[in-house]
Order: C-alpha cells, then structure tokens, then sequence
C-alpha cells in the first residue's frame, strides 16, 4: 500500500503546537540529568531570514536533539543580535525609529524560525537592545573601568562614510563596506580598549589544558593572543637629514635585538606619524598612503595583495642609538 504524501503545512504545525503547549524544549534548571549547552550566533534582525540562518540553526539542532536524545538536559535559548548603527541607519532611511524597526522585524524573524520547528526554547529569547540585557553590560564596563582593565587611545578603523560606521575586516569587501558599498576610508578614531594583555600568559597557560581541542584551534588561539617578548629600540632622526616636522625618532619593537646591527633600512605603516609629514611634502607618497588606506584588511586580502612600496623618503636617515660611532642607516621606506 501507498504511504500518504507527508504535507508539511498540515502536520507540522500540530506537531509544533504540541511540543509547545507540552514545554518540550523548555530547560529546567533543576533538571538533576548532565547539562549541555547548544548556542548559534544570533541573527541580526534585518527582517527576513534567509537560507543562510537555516543551514545554520538547522546544524545546531541537529546538536541539540541528539543530545536530547541521548539523555542530556539541554539548554537551547535563541536571542537577537539587535544593538547598533546599521539598525539605526536601517531605520532612518525607512523612516521609522529604531526601536519600532528593530522589534518589528525580530517579530517577523521569530515567527519564521519557530515555522521550521527548531528545538528552540524560546522562554530565555532576549535581544541586545532590551535595556535589560544592555544594563547589564554597562554595569560591567564600569566594574572593569574602576578596576583599571579599561583605557582609551587612538587606533585606526575601517570606516563606512554611507553607514556611518565602523567595520570589521571582514566586512569590508574589496576595499568597500559590505552593506552600503561604498569605498571604505582608514580613520584614526579615540576609542575604548580592554586590557586582555595583562592576561595573556593565564590565557595560554590554559590553552593547555583544553585536552578536547584540535591542536589547530589551539595554535589558532595561540596566535589571536600574540604574546611575544622583545625590546622597544629607539632610532634617532639624524639631524643633518633635518628632522622629520616635531619627530626626532623612531621606535620600534623586535623580539631580535641581536639582529638591529645588520638593519639596513626602516618601514613604517601609511599611517604612521612620520609617513603623514613626509605626505605634506611629497605628492607621490601621499598617493601612495591613500591608495593603501582603501585596500582590503581582511587576512584573505592582505594575503594576496600585491606586495607595494612608495619611494624611500630621504629626509628621515636613521643612526642606531648606541654607545660610540653610529653607522647611517639607509633612507626610510613607507
């Protein structure tokens, strides 16, 4: 005999209202089973999802109902990454405010994800404009900022002049912002720092203890912190050279100190101090520092851009500071 055609409109809708009204996927906490917690990264609620969100949330309950299965409590919670400068552009240019934008498309994004009957328990769903989420923030950036693990200085950023914003290297798509499109600008902005830095040797201590992970994952991690030891090494501007504006020198760090003898010249970055004074009074190097300014900073970008350098600026000879006859270095390169 035939087995009858499976109607997704008509049987998964029951079946999502009974696990509903049984709390299926609600998590009690004082559930006495083993714990396990499945988190994907939260959709930003743009208002529509897209093939994207399902592949992944489909992976993360595929997780979580395995472990379901074999006899775990599991948390499954969901929440919406809702907090920032494309919901506020997003909104101006459809006129509306922000707010009314924002929880009207998670509105949207929610009932479309709870139609694919994902194991979701949508009882610890949150969003990080709710003022109760991003209170909480605050308060423990003021904890860290007492306790001096907080400090601001200036640092460059990738800027979108449409969005008005900051973004991420991987946002940035062959020199332009990957939702407005328009060419991104390298910007000098005062922004907030954490100082991780002064964890980073307990932060590789632990890497070893992380028996479960690929050796891959660690040594990525390893890497991300970039602890390394060295000396901050002073070079002087020589002074028959004239001095490059109010720099008098140079320093740069090395973890080779043992090698500086052998330096033959300088680079600097197209955002250095010195590279900006040597732009006022050189055509050719303030091209070439714009020009750099719009490349690419994603990792897939800087590994294959094509490998440039301006013309050396003569005006900036370096001696190496030490004790007796200073050997002239060569002119530096930007």
């Amino acid at each position: 005999m035939a087995s009858e055609r499976y109607n997704p409109r008509k049987v998964e809708p029951e079946w999502q209202k009974k696990w509903n009204e049984d709390n299926v996927f609600v998590t009690d906490n004082a559930d006495p089973r083993e714990t396990y917690y499945v988190l994907e990264m939260f959709p930003y609620p743009s208002g529509r999802i897209h093939i994207g969100h399902v592949r992944n949330y489909a992976m993360g309950d595929v997780v979580a109902r395995y472990k379901r299965a074999r006899g775990y409590n599991v948390l499954h919670p969901m929440g919406w990454d809702a907090f920032g400068m494309p919901a506020e552009n997003a909104a101006m240019q459809n006129k509306v405010h922000p707010k009314d934008w924002t929880y009207e498309n998670i509105a949207t994004m929610r009932d479309q994800l709870k139609s694919m009957g994902l194991s979701l328990d949508w009882t610890r769903e949150f969003a990080t404009c709710d003022v109760e989420y991003y209170q909480r923030q605050q308060h423990l950036f003021i904890d860290m900022l007492e306790k001096g693990l907080v400090y601001r200085k200036q640092s460059k950023v990738n800027w979108d002049p449409v969005d008005m914003t900051v973004l991420a290297n991987e946002q940035v798509i062959e020199g332009r912002g990957w939702r407005s499109g328009a060419l991104v600008e390298q910007r000098e902005l005062t922004q907030w720092f954490f100082k991780i830095t002064d964890f980073a040797q307990d932060l590789l201590d632990a890497l070893d203890t992380l028996d479960g992970w690929p050796e891959k994952v660690r040594l990525m991690q390893k890497n991300w912190i970039g602890r390394s030891e060295g000396m901050m090494v002073r070079w002087d501007i020589c002074e028959s050279a004239g001095k490059a504006g109010e720099h008098e020198e140079l320093t740069v760090y090395t973890t080779r100190p043992d090698t500086i003898f052998g330096a033959s010249f300088m680079a600097i970055s197209a955002d250095h101090p010195l590279a900006k004074e040597a732009a006022k009074h050189d055509e050719k190097v303030a091209t070439f520092c714009e020009e750099t300014r719009r490349a690419g900073t994603s990792l897939a970008a800087l590994e294959t851009a094509e490998k440039r350098a301006s013309t050396p600026v003569s005006v900036c000879v370096i001696p190496l500071m030490r004790p007796g006859n200073c050997p002239f270095m060569s002119p530096i390169s930007c």
